[in-house]
């Protein structure tokens, strides 16, 4: 007899149902969200399962390696998809959505989530982290500006050490108003030094990595870009086409067309935000400041001049996605050409 099994996780306790080839219930139950607890169960209640399915979440990529390693079929799908299915149920529940979730199983109505690798989302935690420290020490340069405004002194364009220099010169002599920045000064000394220190770390392992230093010889990509593309993608050969990239990382228009109603919208901006980002400014960098020729450059600058300037740089975003997965997949580098080979 076929077994399916669907798990709802949550932080402390997973429900479990085991159904049949019908779709009927065979078996239900509650254990810790612990690996050995839910394989222990799966083998008890269904040995012989076909699959097993839960679905993306905070502990998904955790458990699915962990119930992976022991033996056991597991499928993490879609939690969109899932949704839309459990969301037919008049009462929601633990239970229900497990049973739910193994009746998806037995039917086979579900996406199937390339779940990446632990060393691949460990590459991932150190971009977060330095995208977070980032952040804050804009929220806190911001902080200080908007403090020294509404005294009439004006920071300008500044950064780095330059920074707190010119508002050491602007405030002067130490009084209630440099109070009030000081601390903030000091926050934003120790979070750039922090934000240094896992920038060389970053860069350390892309000069470690062949296929992050290939990524390099493409105009506009640094080693941060090199890095959370490599940990966007983590398999190059999920992807049949080149092209499907840029679907992924949400590059690519919405559409929508039902009866005689067809139109293209704004970019989806589904997938890696973070990819995203890092791509429109690499095309930014390639359109404006590299000072060599090549197709891709020549490209972007005729969309520029047609469509305008942000929208050639969604494009050449897309299109570098492409290119970086196609290098990637053939181990080849970037080829450049001159400013009449381009035209």
């Amino acid at each position: 007899m076929e077994l399916y099994v669907g798990m709802d996780v949550s932080l402390k306790e997973t429900s479990i149902c085991v159904v049949d080839g019908k779709g009927e219930i065979v078996s239900e139950g509650t254990v810790t969200s612990e690996p050995a607890a839910i394989a222990k169960f799966i083998e008890a209640k269904a040995g012989s399962a076909k699959r097993i399915g839960l679905e993306t979440g905070p502990t998904a990529t955790w458990l699915w390696h962990e119930l992976r390693a022991l033996g056991l079929p597991v499928i993490c799908m879609d939690a969109r998809h899932a949704k839309a299915a459990l969301s037919l149920q008049i009462n929601k529940s633990d239970r229900n959505d497990a049973v739910g979730l193994a009746r998806i199983m037995q039917c086979g109505w579900y996406k199937e989530v390339q779940v990446k690798s632990l060393p691949c989302h460990e590459v991932r935690a150190v971009l977060n982290s330095r995208a977070q420290l980032v952040k804050i020490t804009c929220d806190l340069e911001n902080q200080i500006r908007g403090l020294l405004k509404n005294q009439g002194l004006v920071i300008g364009k500044a950064g780095g050490k330059v920074f707190r220099r010119r508002v050491e010169e602007l405030v002067g002599a130490p009084d209630l108003l440099w109070e009030a920045v000081r601390p903030l000064l000091e926050i934003r000394e120790r979070v750039r030094r922090e934000s240094a220190d896992l920038y060389r770390k970053l860069l350390g392992l892309a000069r470690n990595d062949v296929d992050s230093r290939r990524a390099m010889t493409v105009p506009g990509v640094g080693p941060i870009t090199a890095l959370a593309f490599r940990s966007a993608i983590d398999e190059p050969a999920r992807f049949r086409r080149s092209r499907s990239v840029g679907a992924y990382l949400g590059l690519t228009p919405r559409r929508f067309a039902s009866g005689e109603v067809d139109w293209s919208g704004r970019i989806s901006k589904c997938g890696d935000a973070m990819v995203r980002t890092y791509l429109f400014e690499a095309a930014g960098v390639l359109l404006t400041r590299v000072a060599q020729w090549c197709k891709l450059k020549a490209w972007g600058h005729r969309l520029w001049k047609r469509i305008g300037f942000k929208k050639a740089k969604v494009a050449v975003a897309r299109k570098l996605a492409v290119i970086l997965h196609r290098m990637w997949r053939d181990g080849t580098d970037f080829i450049w050409s001159n400013k009449e080979a381009a035209a």
